[in-house]
C-alpha cells in the first residue's frame, strides 16, 4: 500500500487569512515563508530587458557556476521548474523524500511513476539511509523542521546510490546562509543534482529564478525537456547584479544570522522551543494549531504543519522586517498568547 501524500501547501497565503479572519491585509505580520524580508535592492533594469527575448549567452549561467562554486549551472524558472520535470528524467525507482519537507517533492515523483518512500527525521541520521533506495532527495536545511546535515552525509549516501546508477538531489534552497555546508562543488558528479534559488536569501521570490546544479549531459537533457526562455529577460539581469555582489551578500548573512537569533531568543523567552536557522525557526509543539489561530487573531500569520512521520505538530516562522514596529508586535503576539 503506497502512503498517503500531503496535499500541496505553501506559505505567503496572506489573503487566505484576510478572508478567514477580517484583518486587513495591512495589519498583518506575514510571517508565513522563510523569505528574507529586506531582499536585494533590485537595479534599474534597460528598457532591452524588456523588449528583447532572453539571451541564454547572456552570462548568467556562468555568474552563477562561479557564485555557487560549481563548474556549471542551468538558470530555470526558479528551482519549482526542475522539481516538477527531474523526476521525468530519472529511472523509475524507490524514491526517499522526507515526510515533514517541502511539499513539491512526493507528489511530483509519484506522478511520474516513482514508489515514493516517506522518511521521518531520524531516519536522516542513518547512515545507512540509501541502501534500498534508487534516488533520494534531501532538503538542506530541511524545510521546516531546520535539520542541517553536513556534507559527509549527503556525500556518503550520494556513493552509495552512484555505485548502482541512483540520484541524490540536494536542494539548497536555504543555504545560503550556511554555505560551508554546500555541496555544490562536488555536483558534476554523475548521479548528483543540487538546487538553488534566489528566492530566500536574497529576497527575489518574484523574480522565478533558480539553478540546476549538475553534471553537463544531464543539464542538457533538462534544458531540452524545459524549452527555450525559461527564465525572463529583467528576471535575469536581476539575477546577474545579485549573484555577483558578494559585499552584500556577506553583510546579509550576518545581518541574517543576527535576526536569526533574536528570533530565537525571542520564542524561548516565551517558553517555546525553535529550532533555529537564520531565515527561520521551526517550532514543534503538540498545541501547534491552537497557536496559529491565536496568533493569527493577534495579526501574525504563521505557517502551520501536521504531524508526519516521526514529527509532531509545529509551526513555522519566518524572520519579521527588522523594525522596532514589527518586532514590538510580534513580542506582543507571543507574550499575549502565551500567557493563555
Amino acid at each position: 500500500m503506497k502512503p498517503a501524500l500531503s496535499p500541496i501547501r505553501h506559505g505567503g497565503d496572506l489573503q487566505a487569512a484576510v478572508r478567514r479572519y477580517g484583518r486587513p491585509a495591512a495589519e498583518w505580520l506575514d510571517l508565513s515563508t522563510g523569505i528574507n524580508p529586506t531582499g536585494y535592492p533590485v537595479p534599474p533594469i534597460h528598457g532591452d530587458a524588456w523588449r528583447r527575448l532572453p539571451e541564454d549567452d547572456d552570462g548568467l549561467a556562468q555568474i552563477a557556476a562561479r557564485a555557487f562554486g560549481a563548474q556549471q549551472a542551468l538558470p530555470v524558472a526558479g528551482s519549482q521548474a526542475a522539481i516538477r520535470t527531474l523526476p521525468q528524467l530519472l529511472g523509475r525507482g524507490r524514491v526517499g523524500v522526507a515526510a515533514l519537507g517541502y511539499s513539491e517533492y512526493a507528489p511530483a515523483f509519484a506522478a511520474a511513476g516513482h514508489d515514493v518512500v516517506l522518511l521521518g527525521e531520524s531516519d536522516f541520521a542513518q547512515p545507512s539511509l540509501a541502501d534500498g533506495l534508487d534516488h533520494l532527495v534531501v532538503v538542506n536545511p530541511n524545510n521546516p523542521t531546520g535539520r542541517l546535515l553536513p556534507p559527509e552525509a549527503l556525500l556518503n549516501w550520494h556513493a552509495t546510490l552512484a555505485r548502482r546508477g541512483g540520484t541524490l538531489i540536494v536542494d539548497e534552497a536555504f543555504i545560503d546562509c550556511t554555505p560551508g555546508h554546500s555541496i555544490a562543488a562536488r555536483s558534476g558528479a554523475p548521479g548528483l543534482v543540487v538546487l538553488r534559488s534566489l528566492g530566500k536569501f536574497f529576497g527575489l521570490a518574484g523574480v522565478r529564478c533558480g539553478f540546476v546544479l549538475g553534471e553537463r549531459a544531464w543539464l542538457d537533457a533538462l534544458d531540452e525537456r524545459l524549452g527555450h526562455w525559461t527564465v525572463s529577460g529583467p528576471a535575469r539581469v536581476i539575477a546577474r547584479a545579485a549573484l555577483a555582489d558578494t559585499a552584500w551578500q556577506a553583510a546579509n548573512r550576518d545581518r541574517l544570522a543576527a535576526c536569526g537569533e533574536r528570533l530565537s531568543a525571542l520564542l524561548r523567552r516565551c517558553g517555546l522551543q525553535p529550532v533555529m536557522q537564520p531565515l527561520f525557526c521551526w517550532v514543534p509543539h503538540e498545541d501547534a494549531a491552537r497557536l496559529h489561530d491565536a496568533l493569527a487573531r493577534h495579526g501574525v500569520w504563521t505557517r502551520r504543519f501536521d504531524a508526519a512521520g516521526d514529527c509532531p505538530p509545529g509551526l513555522r516562522l519566518g524572520l519579521p522586517p527588522d523594525t522596532p514596529l514589527t518586532w514590538r508586535h510580534l513580542e506582543a503576539a507571543l507574550a499575549a498568547v502565551m500567557r493563555r
